[in-house]
């Protein structure tokens, strides 16, 4: 309720989900709870040629993907500090019926056994504290080589002669 068609999310058939996925257009995808998610190949390629870092909310399919092809990738597995925050988290949202939440608990502990695939783990347990040690994994990772190296070519090249 209150997605809208471009904005939020491009909702697609489920026919034509597959047609995509067998004409490689996605960047990584999962079949999560009964629905196909993915992220565009195009979209992200376009937005890594601009030199932005790119983020992607995706589940750990999605995220072993993406390491299989890009191996470079770094990744964070975000979990919260308790099974019944969880709980509360999702019943808090009212986008879900008993039903929903029940079966999406039921596959928490599954989901997140795979934390120890991502290269950060951080539990959520203060949005702001969270959100602090995220900016710090990003600010750390933009000052390793060879970024940095790229990035200031011209400045090294000077310094070094």
């Amino acid at each position: 309720p209150g997605e809208v068609q471009g904005v939020h999310y491009h909702f697609l058939s489920t026919e034509e989900f597959e047609q995509r996925i067998d004409a490689g257009e996605f960047y990584e995808w999962a079949r999560v709870f009964g629905n196909y998610y993915g992220t565009s190949r195009k979209v992200v390629e376009s937005l890594l040629a601009e030199g932005k870092d790119v983020f992607l909310d995706i589940d750990w399919q999605g995220a072993q993907q993406v390491r299989e092809h890009h191996p470079e990738v770094r990744s964070v597995f975000i979990v919260p500090p308790s099974l019944e925050i969880l709980e509360e988290r999702l019943r808090v949202r009212g986008q879900d019926s008993d039903e929903v939440i029940a079966e999406r608990m039921a596959k928490a502990q599954a989901e997140m056994s795979h934390y120890h695939e991502f290269d950060y783990l951080l539990v959520n347990d203060d949005f702001n504290n969270s959100l602090a040690s995220l900016e710090h994994i990003v600010l750390a990772q933009r000052q390793k080589m060879p970024h940095q190296q790229i990035r200031y070519s011209c400045v090294l090249k000077e310094l070094l002669g």
